[in-house]
């Protein structure tokens, strides 16, 4: 089937589309993109939503699939029966695609869950990291990710080379879901996270590393790893971000995740961080002022406040801290998918690319508030939202 989808306004995921775009799709991939006004070839079934924007869909960075956003939601996931499991991961994919999420990086699941079925879901794009890499009894542990020393931290990465994981993700601090672990403390020696990148990238995938602690953050930079979620520079004594580490981060060109957004204003015991969420932004804004490259992931599914489908709030709040509307919705659309290995196939209004699709009623360059009002959603050709509801 041959069909178009023409908008008065288009972010091609990179750049503002003046006069907006027509984007032709053939068997679920973009085979032209042309002008707003141009004429659709004959044959082409073309769906025109007059006051919309255009743009690629969403490309979550930081999801959770396993999870379900409950208050317990990490708690819960070892007692899980594998077809609950299996439910959890699919209501999950169909809460982002209601949100214009249609590819998503999943940077930690429970025993390979999202691994063994990311190939079977209906929903987004997914590319999984499966068991975080953590220390004994380290920062979301009962995933199945425990590793110490540099032997064993080799073995789980051939692991997840030979399960055919994407990437590997590495807790390279305590995190704040695990009260027993150290938000300000590393959990790895310098040595055992440099034998972490050499092995990944040794099979060809790259390290996404969580980090909340200064020394943590540091240490990643040194390792060379390829990503770093959170990068709070926590110490015992509150977040301290030297200016010099800012410049290198900048320098450095990795893809920072600062895992903003959430869906309700007040956090309550339920989903403890690792700052007050006045001084997350106060942090992230120092990011957008030194160059830091910034990409949008919710962290969804951890919490009633990081629900799966959180991350236009995600892109919001990256303009409340300072980055323009462009450049937020880049870090959700083309540069997401560059950090998650997919700019060959997603995050672009680009022929030869699938033809994933958001559209929202207004213009979010302008009005970034504007990417929650989503109108319609196209998922590898398939139209899975319609005038904002399931199809």
């Amino acid at each position: 089937m041959k069909t178009g989808y023409r908008a008065d306004n288009a972010f091609d995921g990179e750049k503002v589309v003046p006069g907006g775009a027509l984007v032709l799709v053939e068997e679920g991939r973009i085979v032209a993109v042309r002008p707003g006004s141009a004429a659709a070839p004959v044959g082409y079934a073309v769906t025109h939503l007059p006051g919309t924007t255009l743009l690629p869909g969403l490309v979550d960075t930081h999801a959770h699939l396993c999870c379900d956003s409950r208050p317990d939601a990490l708690d819960r996931l070892p007692g899980l029966r594998p077809e609950e499991m299996s439910a959890t991961i699919e209501a999950a994919s169909a809460a982002q695609l209601r949100a214009g999420v249609t590819a998503l990086r999943d940077l930690g699941d429970h025993h390979w869950a999202v691994v063994d079925r990311r190939d079977r879901l209906a929903g987004p794009t997914v590319v999984a990291a499966g068991p975080p890499i953590t220390s004994v009894g380290g920062h979301c542990a009962s995933m199945g990710g425990e590793a110490a020393g540099i032997d064993q931290l080799r073995r789980a990465v051939r692991d997840r080379a030979e399960r055919g994981a994407d990437l590997v993700k590495v807790m390279a601090s305590g995190g704040a879901m695990t009260p027993a672990s150290d938000l300000n403390a590393c959990q790895f020696t310098p040595a055992e996270l440099h034998a972490v990148v050499d092995e990944a990238h040794g099979h060809g995938l790259p390290v996404v590393a969580h980090a909340h602690a200064l020394a943590a953050v540091e240490e990643c930079l040194d390792a060379g790893v390829d990503g770093i979620e959170h990068c709070s520079c926590l110490t015992s004594r509150g977040r301290w971000a030297p200016p010099q580490l800012l410049e290198r981060l900048a320098a450095s060109g990795i893809a920072v995740g600062p895992t903003l957004g959430r869906a309700v204003e007040e956090e309550g015991p339920s989903h403890p961080t690792a700052l007050p969420w006045d001084e997350r932004l106060a942090h992230a804004g120092a990011l957008v002022r030194a160059g830091v490259s910034l990409v949008s992931g919710g962290d969804s599914g951890i919490s009633p406040v990081k629900p799966h489908g959180v991350l236009p709030h995600a892109v919001i709040d990256l303009v409340r801290c300072g980055l323009p509307g462009a450049a937020a919705l880049a870090s959700a659309t083309g540069l997401a998918a560059r950090a998650c290995g997919l700019s060959g196939k997603t995050g672009r209004l680009r022929a030869g690319l699938d033809a994933d699709l958001l559209l929202v009623r207004g213009d979010p360059v302008t009005d970034i508030a504007a990417i929650r009002d989503v109108r319609m959603v196209v998922s590898r050709g398939r139209v899975v939202v319609d005038d904002g509801r399931p199809r």
